[in-house]
């Protein structure tokens, strides 16, 4: 059973949630501003106070930028590396010219259901 003392408590804490995570990214930037002095931008770092050891590393991701790797993989002709992939706005549109019929594309479709909770405190 759901009771008002529920309902205060989790708004309670719900705003101590979202103090609490503005003082942490305030904290955050100001450990990211040390280390770009320190270190450099970009740059892992480490610090060690007391007891306490702040590290920052860094983790770099790559991807190919698709407009001039498929153009220079079709120049190469490399087509078996070019993945293909459905243009939803295209689908979409073809669908509602009646083009394509939702049974076409039967089984073809993800969804994802995600549940999100609100209370608010009413004067």
């Amino acid at each position: 059973m759901i009771t008002k003392e529920m309902l205060v408590r989790f708004d309670e804490l719900n705003r101590k949630k979202k103090d609490l995570e503005t003082e942490l990214e305030k904290l955050k930037d100001l450990f990211h501003q040390y280390f770009d002095t320190a270190v450099g931008q970009n740059e892992k770092g480490e610090v060690k106070i007391d007891s306490y050891k702040l590290q920052r590393q860094i983790r770099r991701t790559e991807k190919f930028d698709p407009v001039p790797t498929v153009s220079k993989l079709e120049e190469l002709n490399l087509i078996d590396l070019i993945q293909k992939r459905p243009d939803e706005g295209k689908i979409k549109s073809a669908m509602d010219l009646g083009l394509i019929k939702e049974a076409d594309l039967e089984g073809c479709r993800i969804s994802r259901t995600t549940a999100a909770l609100l209370i608010k405190k009413l004067d």
